[in-house]
């Protein structure tokens, strides 16, 4: 089909889902055919401009190049192309939608009326549906047709509340990644593990891997988890579980009333009713409860408010109050229309995880009716002017109370908490001043939830939001863990990037590692491996391959092989690394669909893998190519050279470097000599090495063993242990 004079065609989009050429983090990349409207920049089409920012009037915000707000409108003024204004229609559609996004660039390539334009997408399908509906609503403001801008929105808010963490996951990722934790989220739903690698904690909502199974077990039957915590001292309820209505009768008399009864295992609050004397209310209360649970429970009523506190590795971290929901009647309006008004119109009350507070249906919610029914009102029912009605008892709990917590209180919870076994718990206790003592006041915790919910502590009604997500991060990776402060959650990572010998490289890297004492994970093309053993030969997805081996815990270090094409069509499989390596600018012929048009070309792409060096980690390059030594300026850590004898003459690069005191790996008459400035620090015989494998003069392999040792040196290996280890490995790729 041919186009429109006045369209803009998407030829290609790709997911960069690693750092990439244009970022460290995940990207949208498109491929964009301006068509006819290269001809015609923003200033040459009439009223688009005004068109636009009636539709989008926050692109006042947008700096752009300018640098400064109404930047991107001025550009518009005087003249813009397409491909840059769908960059800024899209960002400003993730931001509506409540994905704030800053990052764009859109940038020509060798072909006319074709440009590259790439935006900041933290999920695939969220940054396509903003893609899409982006170029829908700039060809409408092109083209002067109506576009329905909420609608717009709604789709992508849409395919974020799809895509997305829930709040209390993302706010554990959130604190993970300010400590420059990686993360991979494992499934579409909150289960991400946190570190690569057997460095890695997992994490599902608010349960860790350190959430033991009988734990959670306990804190779901409410009978055996009181019985612990009495034993241990803690103050709960007395109550007893039953099996019919006039049990939950006779139980109740037995106790005393009130009482409160209730299912041993739901939580959120389902199926409890409080502050129950009589026995229609009770037996009635009984069926409520047995309809949400396996068991009953009665229990004598503790007086006071609701609160839930949250504790972590045995901290208390967090801590809310709850308050009673109830109506004033005015004479006029029915029970179920002063609920909508005095409390569903409340802006904190919702039906999304961005509201505190619960919005309130008691068609749907048996306990809101029984408390009713026991006041003498329906929900159709007109109760007299000045009437206060009940309307619920718990389930409010959203009002920050965590720096009025008593000490002593603090302790009960954290001992509940540690009886039960649970590393992360949500203790429900009932007192009617958490500043007292529980004891003092006839306090008592009356549940340890698992998994508990932190968003009354992230956006509390009232109050100051706790930093939940921190502790719960500190608790995974603690600071004060030796070894472990300055990259927590991190094993060490190895990347080859070039095309010259890089599989016999990072095969020979991870056989050193290895050796060193470290099992490590290697993907090149020769397949993966955990230390000697292949567990796959390398595919077709040769990203998600080489990313799964980060998720392997045996592996406390991993290699990589790092093709040009890797990095152009997903980005590299990892975040950052401690040794970085780049062999050459070969190869760059294949990269014709990148718009690589000649080995200068491959600068911005093999630059990628040196700019994730981490400043205490190394930059390992090949200081025979001029190209590749001129990466060097852009490592942030060490730059570790190697090199060989061209005509009788080392490389000026590398002579250079010597000279200024850095490390290098020298290769002469078939000896790799190990040098740090001046002095030698350990020789090599490589050439002896291939004649007794019968491999004498393979000058590509002697220069991949050089590659290998020098990148070795560079990961911290001896160089005592680098002569031994490269003696025993196998030089010949497994079958």
């Amino acid at each position: 089909m041919t186009a429109a004079p006045s369209e803009l065609q998407l030829q290609r989009i790709t997911y960069l889902r690693g750092p990439n050429i244009w970022t460290y983090r995940p990207v949208m990349e498109v491929w964009l055919d301006l068509g006819a409207l290269e001809q015609s920049p923003s200033n040459a089409l009439p009223g688009f401009t005004d068109r636009l920012l009636a539709l989008l009037p926050a692109l006042e915000e947008h700096h752009c190049g300018v640098g400064e707000r109404g930047g991107f409108i001025q550009r518009l003024r005087e003249g813009t192309w397409a491909g840059h204004i769908l960059e800024h229609c899209v960002i400003e559609l993730l931001n509506l939608a409540g994905m704030p996004t800053g990052f764009g660039q859109t940038r020509s390539t060798s072909q006319p009326g074709v440009y590259r334009m790439v935006f900041r997408a933290r999920n695939e399908q969220v940054g396509r549906a903003a893609l899409m509906q982006g170029h829908a609503l700039l060809m409408a403001a092109i083209n002067d047709q109506p576009f329905d801008v909420k609608a717009a929105v709604d789709v992508v808010r849409e395919a974020i509340d799809d895509c997305y963490l829930g709040p209390s996951t993302a706010c554990i990722v959130g604190a993970a990644t300010d400590r420059r934790i990686p993360h991979i989220r494992l499934n579409d739903g909150n289960l991400v593990q946190l570190g690569y690698g057997a460095a890695q904690r997992r994490i599902w909502t608010a349960e860790t891997d350190l959430t033991g199974a009988i734990a959670e077990t306990i804190a779901g039957d409410k009978d055996l988890t009181k019985t612990l915590l009495k034993a241990c001292g803690v103050p709960v309820p007395e109550g007893v579980v039953v099996a019919s209505p006039e049990e939950a009768w006779d139980a109740a008399q037995d106790i005393g009333l009130p009482v409160v009864v209730k299912p041993t295992d739901a939580n959120h609050g389902r199926g409890v009713t409080l502050d129950l004397s009589k026995r229609e209310d009770i037996e009635a209360a009984f069926k409520v409860a047995d309809a949400e649970g396996s068991e009953v429970i009665v229990e004598s009523f503790i007086r006071g408010n609701e609160h839930r506190m949250l504790v972590v590795g045995g901290q208390l971290v967090a801590a809310a109050r709850g308050d009673e929901a109830w109506i004033t009647a005015d004479g006029q309006h029915t029970v179920t229309q002063l609920i909508d008004s005095q409390i569903n119109s409340d802006p904190r009350r919702g039906t999304t995880e961005d509201h505190p507070l619960n919005r309130l249906d008691p068609q749907d919610d048996p306990v809101i009716m029984l408390d009713l029914q026991r006041q003498g009102f329906g929900l159709n029912d007109v109760p007299p002017a000045g009437k206060r009605l009940l309307v619920q008892r718990n389930g409010n709990v959203a009002i920050d109370c965590t720096d009025d917590v008593h000490p002593e209180v603090a302790h009960s919870v954290c001992l509940a908490a540690k009886a039960v076994g649970l590393d992360i718990a949500g203790i429900d206790l009932v007192c009617e001043d958490i500043r007292r003592p529980l004891q003092a006041q006839g306090g008592a915790i009356v549940e340890v939830n698992a998994g508990p919910g932190l968003l009354m502590h992230l956006k509390p009604a009232e109050g100051q939001p706790r930093p939940v997500g921190q502790a719960i991060v500190e608790h995974l990776f603690p600071s004060e863990q030796e070894g472990d402060s300055d990259r927590p959650g991190r094993i060490p990572i190895v990347g080859v990037a070039g095309s010259q010998g890089t599989a016999t490289i990072a095969r020979a890297v991870a056989w050193l590692v290895h050796l060193s004492g470290r099992p490590t994970a290697l993907a090149c093309q020769d397949g993966l491996f955990i230390g000697s053993r292949r567990i796959e030969r390398a595919g077709k997805p040769y990203w998600d391959q080489s990313h799964r081996l980060l998720m392997n815990r045996d592996a406390r270090a991993a290699v990589f092989e790092n093709p040009a094409s890797l990095i152009l069509d997903d980005g590299l499989p990892y975040d950052r690394c401690h040794v970085g390596v780049v062999t050459d600018f070969e190869g760059w012929q294949a990269l014709a669909r990148h718009d690589v048009r000649e080995a200068e070309h491959l600068h911005k792409v093999l630059r990628t893998q040196i700019d994730v060096v981490f400043s205490d980690g190394a930059g390992v390059l090949n200081a025979n190519d001029a190209r590749v030594a001129a990466l060097a300026e852009l490592c942030d850590g060490e730059v570790l050279f190697y090199g060989h004898e061209a005509d009788g003459q080392l490389p000026t690069a590398l002579v250079d470097h010597l000279a200024q005191g850095g490390r290098a790996a020298v290769l002469r008459q078939g000896t790799v000599r190990l040098q740090s400035g001046a002095s030698s620090v350990a020789t090599l015989d490589i050439a002896g090495l291939l004649e007794r494998h019968g491999m004498g003069g393979d000058t590509a392999l002697t220069h991949a063993l050089l590659a290998a040792v020098a990148s070795a040196w560079g990961f911290g290996i001896s160089p005592e242990l680098i002569a031994a280890g490269i003696e025993t490995f196998p030089l010949r790729a497994p079958a």
